[in-house]
């Protein structure tokens, strides 16, 4: 079976590491911040002002001046900072986060990324995606295998408009792990979700990968 949001979102907290200062995506990314490690210390950041953030608040507990950039409403911490959006971009731009997980509409096999529109829908702008894909030193992407329609995401090369070129370096579906290494080898599954085959992927991928399970 495919993996839940949930149990994605657990997957990439796999890649967290002691120390990281960590921006979180809106989307499954969040859910992210529920599934740290006991006794790993990890920051997270959030581009609309904010150090430090906690765990979603329990229902009854929330305050609506405490929101990450996805407009959820968070909780802080005894060490959580605030300050201007100028200041937390300069933070993502000057490459002082060490990983940002995001979500993805589409990943090509060379780490390209499309996470921001679709043609013809109506959007407020890209927002932080293209300086986080640029200014981050590590990047992984969450999302589904395949749209509603059940055409692939990972893709030989991205049809919509680009978020970053060979900017990913390890992709989470909900069937299955890839590193991508922003293209400087080749594609490679290296997880299976439970009981989803390596012909279901083959299936449902369009972009070249190798297998390393």
């Amino acid at each position: 079976m495919a993996w839940t949001r949930e149990q994605m979102a657990a997957r990439a907290a796999m890649e967290l590491r002691d120390g990281f200062y960590v921006n979180l995506g809106i989307g499954i990314p969040t859910l992210v911040a529920n599934y740290i490690p006991a006794g790993m210390h990890v920051t997270l950041q959030s581009e609309n002002g904010m150090l430090g953030m906690g765990p979603f608040p329990y229902e009854g507990e929330e305050d609506a001046d405490l929101i990450n950039a996805g407009k959820q409403t968070i909780t802080e911490l005894p060490e959580s900072s605030y300050f201007s959006s100028a200041d937390s971009f300069a933070m993502i731009r000057g490459g002082h986060i060490a990983l940002s997980i995001l979500g993805g509409m589409q990943v090509s096999q060379d780490g390209d990324l499309a996470n921001w529109m679709v043609p013809g829908k109506v959007v407020k702008g890209m927002g932080g995606a293209m300086d986080l894909v640029a200014g981050v030193k590590r990047v992984v992407v969450v999302m589904d295998h395949v749209e509603k329609s059940g055409a692939p995401k990972l893709l030989t090369a991205c049809t919509l408009p680009l978020t970053g070129a060979k900017v990913v370096d390890h992709l989470i579906t909900d069937l299955g792990v890839f590193d991508v290494s922003r293209g400087k080898s080749p594609l490679t599954l290296t997880a299976l979700a439970d009981g989803v085959t390596l012909d279901e992927i083959k299936a449902k991928t369009q972009a070249a990968f190798q297998v390393a399970l």
